[in-house]
């Protein structure tokens, strides 16, 4: 596939956000020799927020991840995204995809199966075959890196002819908050979602309510007021992760009224 005359010269050099690691593989979903899974995991502590597709025929990923969203836990997360086929029109046979996808991570990594989010991307109508997946999930697991978030936008691509991802840095006071993240999409992008797949982190502390607040919030401004062909599609996600790992409380007093949700966001968009 040609590259897209707007593709820039070189990914960007996004920052290591502290308390997020990542991992792709090769599973064979749809291509081969192709990496197409990637495993994202978040420490302790990390507060999940996410918007999502409107479609009336959500996919069983995306429905799974809503019926998650809304609580600390304490614990961390893992975000499992896999591209080559979107799990969507699939029945009771891709809910049960998610659910063994789920299972499997959750054995690889410690976590429990409500801290697990996952994600498909790809060709529509065909039963998910997970099994290529859920086999190369203790592979996934065991070869996590700080420095990996290139080759997890490279692995979530399905049509995209290049990986896309952008960064800031939000000063508070003397400290700093820094964000990083990915994206995939080039085709069924229209208002109301969330859009393509999207996922962002940041080491900023933050409550899952707030995070959710500025999120939504932010989605509004942005994301949904593009549209590309009018097509909206079954499979949008949009997951950020607040790993709180800079002890920067973006909501306290202590710095200064800063924190407010608004003050927040406005640099990351």
């Amino acid at each position: 596939m040609a590259l897209s005359p707007l593709a820039p010269d070189a990914f960007p050099d996004l920052p290591v956000i502290e308390g997020v690691t990542f991992a792709t593989a090769q599973a064979g979903v749809k291509y081969k020799n192709r990496t197409d899974v990637m495993l994202a995991l978040c420490a302790p502590g990390t507060a999940v927020a996410g918007v999502f597709t409107r479609s009336s025929t959500r996919s069983a990923p995306v429905l799974d991840c809503q019926d998650k969203l809304g609580s600390d836990t304490g614990e961390g997360a893992a975000i499992l995204v896999n591209s080559g086929n979107s799990n969507a029109f699939t029945g009771r046979k891709g809910r049960a995809s998610v659910a063994a996808i789920v299972e499997a991570t959750a054995r690889a990594t410690g976590l429990p199966a409500g801290r697990i989010f996952t994600s498909s991307t790809g060709v529509i109508g065909e039963p998910l075959p997970h099994d290529r997946i859920t086999a190369k999930l203790e592979e996934l697991a065991a070869n996590q890196s700080a420095g990996d978030i290139k080759t997890a936008a490279q692995a979530i691509m399905t049509t995209d002819t290049f990986p896309k991802g952008a960064s800031a840095t939000v000063a508070f006071g003397d400290r700093t908050v820094s964000i990083a993240g990915i994206a995939k999409g080039s085709g069924m992008i229209a208002p109301d979602m969330a859009t393509m797949l999207v996922y962002i982190f940041t080491d900023a502390k933050i409550s899952q309510a707030a995070l959710q607040k500025i999120v939504s919030a932010a989605n509004d401004r942005t994301f949904n007021c593009i549209t590309v062909d009018s097509d909206t599609s079954t499979s949008d996600s949009l997951l950020c992760c607040a790993t709180g790992a800079s002890g920067v409380d973006v909501e306290g007093d202590e710095i200064g009224g800063q924190g407010r949700p608004r003050s927040f966001v406005d640099p990351l968009w």
